[in-house]
């Protein structure tokens, strides 16, 4: 799979696009001006709509750059766009900084990248197949 169609529900220049050929993610744009006040989350819509085919998703991933420099991540990350939908790609940003941050419109927001999936078949057991790891949970390998 090469080519999604893809709606521009604003204007040509929210069109998804790589920043760099071998990239990943596909860089989404902001169609609104908001401010995300210190702590706070907001959704932003992208200004554009996907149509995935059956067997792929698109996982919405936060910048680095906006993380690293300005505490700006995306909530539910990875967000989940599945192959079904057709509305409007929203991303929901959280500051995590103690400073409010201006999103503008145009600004690279998050980065969209397509998946291929493969559904699973879920079967009821009695008991599962052990592992070396067994059912050590959270911190069970330690921090060295």
């Amino acid at each position: 799979m090469s080519e999604i169609p893809v709606l521009i529900v604003a204007s040509a220049e929210f069109m998804p696009s790589y920043a760099h050929p071998g990239d990943a993610g596909a860089d989404l744009r902001s169609r609104e001006r908001v401010n995300i006040g210190a702590g706070q989350r907001i959704t932003v819509a992208t200004g554009v709509s996907i149509a995935l085919p059956e067997g792929y998703v698109g996982l919405v991933h936060p910048r680095s750059g906006l993380a690293a420099k300005h505490g700006i991540t995306v909530l539910n990350a990875p967000g989940t766009v599945d192959a079904g939908y057709r509305g409007e790609l929203a991303v929901t940003l959280l500051n995590t900084s103690n400073i409010d941050f201006q999103v503008n419109i145009g600004d690279r927001i998050a980065q969209l990248v397509i998946q291929q999936v493969e559904r699973a078949r879920f079967v009821v057991v009695e008991t599962l197949p052990g592992t070396h790891r067994g059912e050590a949970g959270f911190g069970s390998t330690g921090i060295k």
